[in-house]
């Protein structure tokens, strides 16, 4: 079940992210940007949804003209490759199409291969590499089709 975040899932969801993105800090030798995301204001703007009861595995969606940005996808390390984060962008493209936006688009860190890979798998391509300030990024997008 995939859901709004409420209030009382926001110290799951910043222990979540914590655990996630531990991993991808200590790789690129940064912290990954959600790891400093302000949770609760995200949650009171509708932003967040998600995963289990209890709570393990969120999603941050941004709707921007013309295309869903999809902010952050974390789940509890404990449960990586079973398929939670598929089902969590499964559900970005449902949200997207239902809000009248046909595309999703992300970044990540150019590192993170494992995730680029899984979202070119996905139907996901690479519009760009850049630098955004000490990280290097992938920008990505995926157009939908109902």
């Amino acid at each position: 079940m995939i859901r709004a975040a409420l209030p009382d899932d926001v110290p799951a969801i910043e222990e979540i992210v914590q655990a996630a993105y531990q991993p991808w800090a200590e790789l690129i030798g940064v912290r990954p940007k959600p790891m400093d995301e302000d949770y609760p204001a995200l949650q009171a703007a509708g932003r967040i949804f998600v995963h289990g009861s209890p709570v393990d595995a969120l999603i941050v969606l941004v709707p921007e003209p013309g295309v869903l940005y999809v902010d952050n996808v974390a789940v509890r390390p404990s449960l990586h490759g079973r398929g939670v984060g598929r089902r969590l962008l499964a559900f970005a493209e449902e949200r997207a199409l239902d809000l009248g936006l046909p595309a999703l688009r992300l970044i990540t860190n150019v590192m993170m291969k494992r995730n680029i890979a899984l979202y070119e798998r996905l139907g996901y391509v690479i519009t760009s590499v850049e630098p955004i300030g000490p990280r290097e990024v992938v920008s990505m997008r995926k157009t939908l089709r109902r």
